[in-house]
Order: C-alpha cells, then sequence, then structure tokens
C-alpha cells in the first residue's frame, strides 16, 4: 500500500513538471512557470548588479540579495490569500482600494521619504512602500469595474468616457508631483488603451491626445531636468560625462555583450560606472552579461505572459466576464507598457524615467505588486476553468 501510494505521488509531481495534461487543469502553467523563471533570472542579477553599492553603502555584498529574498517570501505569504479570494470581492470593493490609494498619494507628498529629490515612499522604519505601485493596480481595478458596469450602455456618450479619465487624471497629476512621470504615464497610456478596446469612440481620444500632447509639452518646459533628459536622449554623446552620461553607459554595456554576452558575473559597468544598475539599468547589465540571445529569451518570456493575459481577458468576454476581462486585459496592457518603457530608455529610443523592469530589476514595492498581479491572473484563469467544468 505504501509502494502504491508513493507511485501515486511521484506520477502526479511528474505529470506537473513535464506539464502533462491531466483530467482537468485549474491553473494557467504556462503563467506560473514563467514567472517563476523570470523570479530567479531577476535574483541571479540581483546578486550579480548589486555586490559592490551593497558593500559599499551598506558593508554588506550581499544587503540587496537578502532584502530581494524577502520580498519574495513575503510576496508568496500574500500569494496564498490573494489566490483565495474571488474575483467578485474586487469588483464589489475596488472603490476602497482606490481611495486608500489616493490617501496615500496624498501622504506621500506630505510626509513622505524623499530619495534623488523624489517624494515617492512612506518610511516605516526598515519598510519603505512606494504607493504610487498600488495606485496604479487600484486604478485599473477601479476601471475595469467601471466598464464591466457600462458594457451595456451607450459607450459613445462623452460623460461615459470622461468620468474614469477624471479619475486617471487626478492620480496622474499626485504622482507627477512627487515627481514620477515614468508610473503616470503607464497610468495614462493604459487607461486609454483599456477605453478604445472597450469600444469608446475616437472623436473623443483625439480631442483628448491633443489636450494631453499640450499638456505633456508644458510639463516638460516647466522642469529644466526633462528638457535636460530629452536633449540627452536625442544626442546622448554631445554630453557623455554630463546628462547623457547614463545612457551612454548603458549602450556601451549593450555594446560590451555583443550575441553571447561576455558572461554571467564579468560585466565592468556594474562596477559603479551605471548608476542604478539594479533598478532601472539592470537590462544593460543583462546585455552585457548574456548578450542578445539572453536579452531576447528574458523578452520572450515576458511578452509570453502578456500574451496569456491578454488570452485570458478574450476568454473572459466571450463568457460575459466583464470585469475579469477588462482587469486581464489592463495586466497585459501595464505589464507591455513597462517593459517597453524601461528597454526604451535603456536602448536611447525614450527618454530616462525610473521605472523598473517587472520580476527582474530590485524592487520592494514594484515585485510585490506584480506578484499580486500575477496571482488575480491566476485567479481570473481558475475561475474561467472552474466555470466550463
Amino acid at each position: 500500500m505504501v509502494d502504491v501510494f508513493f507511485k501515486k505521488k511521484i506520477k502526479i509531481i511528474k505529470d506537473w513538471v513535464m506539464l502533462q495534461q491531466p483530467t482537468i487543469i485549474l491553473y494557467d502553467r504556462v503563467i506560473l512557470w514563467l514567472t517563476i523563471g523570470l523570479i530567479s533570472i531577476g535574483l541571479v542579477m540581483v546578486a550579480s548588479t548589486s555586490m559592490l553599492i551593497g558593500s559599499r553603502l551598506f558593508g554588506d555584498s550581499f544587503y540587496f540579495v537578502k532584502r530581494n529574498i524577502l520580498y519574495i517570501g513575503f510576496s508568496f505569504v500574500i500569494s496564498l490569500f490573494i489566490l483565495k479570494i474571488p474575483i467578485s470581492v474586487w469588483y464589489r470593493y475596488n472603490f476602497i482600494l482606490l481611495i486608500v490609494s489616493f490617501f496615500m498619494l496624498l501622504l506621500v507628498l506630505l510626509v513622505g521619504h524623499s530619495v534623488n529629490g523624489s517624494l515617492r515612499w512612506l518610511s516605516f522604519g526598515s519598510l519603505c512602500i512606494q504607493p504610487a505601485e498600488l495606485a496604479k493596480l487600484s486604478l485599473f481595478c477601479y476601471l475595469s469595474s467601471y466598464l464591466a458596469r457600462k458594457i451595456d450602455g451607450n459607450f459613445y456618450q462623452s460623460w461615459i468616457f470622461y468620468k474614469p479619465i477624471v479619475i486617471m487624471l487626478i492620480m496622474f497629476f499626485l504622482v507627477l508631483l512627487q515627481p514620477d512621470l515614468g508610473t503616470a504615464t503607464i497610468m495614462f497610456v493604459t487607461t486609454l488603451s483599456v477605453l478604445f478596446i472597450a469600444g469608446i469612440a475616437l472623436k473623443y481620444f483625439f480631442l483628448f491626445f491633443f489636450i494631453t500632447i499640450l499638456i505633456i509639452i508644458s510639463l516638460i518646459i516647466i522642469e529644466p531636468y526633462r528638457i535636460q533628459r530629452i536633449l540627452a536622449f536625442w544626442n546622448p554623446w554631445s554630453d557623455p560625462f554630463g546628462s547623457g552620461y547614463q545612457l551612454t553607459q548603458s549602450l556601451i554595456a549593450f555594446g560590451r555583450g555583443e550575441l553571447w554576452g561576455q558572461g554571467l558575473g564579468n560585466s565592468i559597468q556594474k562596477m559603479e560606472y551605471l548608476p542604478e544598475v539594479h533598478t532601472d539599468f539592470i537590462f544593460a547589465i543583462l546585455g552585457e552579461e548574456l548578450g542578445y540571445c539572453g536579452v531576447f529569451l528574458i523578452l520572450l518570456m515576458i511578452f509570453a505572459i502578456i500574451f496569456r493575459a491578454l488570452s485570458i481577458s478574450n476568454q473572459a468576454f466571450r463568457i460575459g466576464r466583464y470585469f475579469s476581462g477588462f482587469l486581464s486585459c489592463s495586466i497585459g496592457v501595464w505589464l507591455n507598457i513597462q517593459t517597453v518603457i524601461n528597454i526604451g530608455v535603456t536602448i536611447g529610443i525614450l527618454p530616462t524615467k525610473g521605472l523598473t523592469l517587472p520580476f527582474i530589476s530590485y524592487g520592494g514595492s514594484s515585485f510585490i505588486v506584480m506578484f499580486i498581479v500575477i496571482m488575480l491572473l491566476l485567479r481570473i484563469d481558475f475561475e474561467l476553468r472552474i466555470s466550463r467544468i
């Protein structure tokens, strides 16, 4: 009896690892394994890039690695609860989450902890929380709930379009006051993208797009450091040791990596030549150590998750689960935009912004929120699979 029991257990584990199809699969294994893979790669790259700065700042080469492991463990504990919460709970109580996010965004402007001139963190002892990360999740939950409630109405009415836009703009300007243009851009583009998918009339997009362009130009003009970033983005080699320093060092890293890379741990640019090497510019070190082939593989993994998110969204729409559909779509667009912006900054096709590469860069709040987002996708997929049984 004991042998039979263990043989059954071994077969179950083997089938699970080898992705063989059992009678019923209650979760998306592709998303799960890709996420685990990206987290593992991210942990290795944080270890590779942060040893020098950890040793210099804290006297511990593994300071950032230890904290990253702590974030992973904390995220895993949270995931056990997130997976138990029905999506209907997020649908009913999303407005409370939105109010909490507004309160935290206001609070960080009053008593926030400043790093590199930005008020983005609330400090509770050694614990730092970035409210803008939670704000993205709460905004997209609210947007999904709003569109799900209005899906049977007339989407060509302007007031249906402008109400979520107003909510987004309030949050947009609160984030800009920190300042955090990268997060604000994600909020803006994701909101418009989801509204477009929902079927809002194009004339409202063109009007709002024109107004937005004027606002963005004004925001760039009134802040000298943003003008410098634009000039550095156009021609970083005109001032390689000033405004263009970060980008030129990033491009040097990619140039050294070539096709196959210099090998894990053999980066020169991480020797404190390239600032923010374990956070915003970790993709450049990926290119230097793993080469274009390694970079391509990692991007393939990230965009496979995005594709699965949009596929889950499509399945939810087909059976009339509009909140799940819009939320999955928002998550997919969000991951896509954040990845594209981070990569665009490191390779010089976008002005410099402070955004992490999902699951790869070091960052507590960003990592935890991204992990919660993946758990939401798995929960949505689980409920869709249950509905088909």
